[in-house]
């Protein structure tokens, strides 16, 4: 073994963790944007010699065990079609989603939380089609009371996304860091510029 290349990553252990494989649905499509289906390293190399995914792009770094070296794989595509879930878990990540990380009411982004429109203490349930994010000084205004008594008005109706809705809305938010070989992979349905 290469005794530059070990102790490199001694003296830097979380230097390979940087290394993130993008997961590609069979059909060449992410499995998801948003978080994007991203895998560590390590998994990806499994995955390959478990042969469940196929290499579509690289690293210029190499990992090396006593009888093996393989580039690090950048964008791995699964062998097996992964059929997405058409059923969307009401959870605060997927509603925040929804309303595109902004207040339901004034349009703020940051320091966001969930607000029911019809309030539980008047009967309001925990539904999509009843919470919105929100933020702080907005839900604290509005308390428990409804939105003509509030003087707060909702930006647009809520209602359950569909889990294609979802999946174009990751879109619009990119990681803070993307891999030059997964650009082709990422908005690979975008029209492209004449």
């Amino acid at each position: 073994m290469d005794g530059d290349f070990r102790t490199e990553f001694v003296r830097e252990p979380a230097a390979l963790k940087h290394h993130p494989a993008l997961v590609l649905n069979a059909d060449y499509r992410p499995l998801s944007y948003y978080p994007l289906s991203l895998w560590p390293w390590q998994d990806a190399v499994k995955a390959v010699y478990l042969d469940r995914v196929d290499i579509v792009a690289e690293y210029d770094d190499i990992v090396r065990s006593p009888s093996t070296e393989i580039r690090i794989p950048s964008v791995i595509v699964l062998k097996d079609y992964v059929k997405p879930q058409r059923r969307v878990a009401f959870t605060r990540f997927n509603l925040f989603l929804r309303d595109e990380f902004r207040c339901q009411y004034c349009g703020s982004k940051g320091d966001l939380t969930f607000d029911h429109v019809v309030p539980r203490a008047r009967g309001g349930i925990t539904s999509w089609e009843n919470v919105v994010a929100a933020c702080s000084p907005c839900n604290l205004r509005k308390g428990s009371k409804s939105l003509r008594r509030s003087g707060l008005s909702l930006r647009r109706q809520p209602r359950a996304p569909q889990a294609e809705q979802l999946r174009n809305l990751g879109r619009k938010f990119p990681p803070n860091h993307l891999h030059e070989s997964w650009l082709d992979f990422l908005y690979w349905d975008a029209e492209l510029e004449a």
